[in-house]
């Protein structure tokens, strides 16, 4: 089985689409939605294409299945990995390898 082919995730990834805003290193904010994330790697759609190693800085609400039973706010640093073509959305997918992530506090 070649490397392509293989699973190359290291931690479960939940299926969840939630929002998150996108900012990369140039400066270019954009939102977006995860179609799945784990604790070190996500997959979002986006309006906007970013070209592999990116280094984008997310901010999402990781669902409970990813922080023992409660929604937390994050902070996320992550570099592109790979890209896909617009789908029928309009909207580009990519998946981001997670390199650190800040649980934030909730705001009242």
């Amino acid at each position: 089985m070649s490397q392509s082919q293989r699973e190359r995730r290291s931690g479960k990834r939940i299926a969840a689409r939630v929002p998150v805003k996108i900012q990369a290193k140039s400066g270019v904010q954009q939102a977006g939605h995860t179609r799945d994330l784990s604790t070190n790697g996500v997959f979002l759609y986006s309006d906007t294409q970013f070209s592999e190693g990116s280094e984008l800085e997310m901010i999402l609400v990781l669902p409970p299945e990813l922080t023992n039973g409660e929604r937390r706010w994050a902070c996320c640093q992550a570099s592109v990995v790979r890209v896909e073509a617009a789908g029928q959305e309009g909207n580009f997918g990519m998946a981001a390898k997670i390199r650190r992530f800040e649980l934030l506090p909730e705001i009242l």
